[in-house]
């Protein structure tokens, strides 16, 4: 996989590039690349109680979650592929591969449809990803499936996960928030397979 350019379309709402000291606050607990706040927080800055809240509970699923760190990638990758979101799964392509999930590996995530053969394990995350975007709820199989893997709390926290991450895919895809250079974008693949499903 390889890095490509931010797209040179400009954004729908330029993020924010003067704050006053309450939104630098939340902005210096973000992450950061280069000293500078990454434009999914300068974006969301222009409602900075939103930028707070979102911070805490993206912070929460990045920092203090129950879950495995592979597990949550896996997710997150698959719901940022099937939302199209060019700077949700470029972002997480560098997270994933620090959770250690390889190049092959985050290329197949982004091929909806286009089943590698995953492990057990992987397969039934991907599908219960697939399955809560595609119906907003779980059949009886797919939960006893990871009720069998997953402790309450983990399966709480992965249904909000996919919800999370949707919910950020939208706001990001609709205000047109440009990725970072150097920052790996969506495989063609993954367009390609939504393509097809529609």
């Amino acid at each position: 996989m390889t890095a490509s350019e931010p797209d040179p379309q400009a954004p729908r709402l330029a993020p924010v590039e003067e704050w006053d000291t309450d939104v630098a606050a939340t902005l210096a607990k973000t992450i950061e690349r280069d000293g500078t706040p990454l434009n999914v927080f300068t974006t969301l800055a222009h409602n900075p109680r939103l930028l707070k809240r979102v911070n805490v509970l993206g912070g929460l699923f990045l920092t203090r979650s129950s879950l495995p760190p592979r597990d949550r990638e896996l997710v997150i990758l698959r719901v940022g592929a099937r939302s199209l979101c060019d700077y949700e799964f470029g972002h997480h392509v560098l997270i994933g591969r620090q959770a250690g999930l390889t190049d092959d590996e985050i290329e197949a995530v982004a091929a909806v449809g286009d089943e590698r053969d995953w492990p057990t394990a992987d397969a039934e995350l991907l599908a219960f990803t697939d399955e809560l975007l595609d119906q907003c709820s779980l059949g009886d199989e797919t939960w006893e499936q990871l009720y069998l893997r997953f402790q309450p709390d983990q399966l709480v926290e992965l249904v909000a996960l996919v919800g999370f991450y949707r919910m950020l895919c939208g706001v990001l895809n609709t205000c047109g928030v440009q990725r970072e250079a150097g920052v790996p974008g969506l495989p063609a693949v993954a367009v390609e397979s939504e393509q097809r499903r529609h």
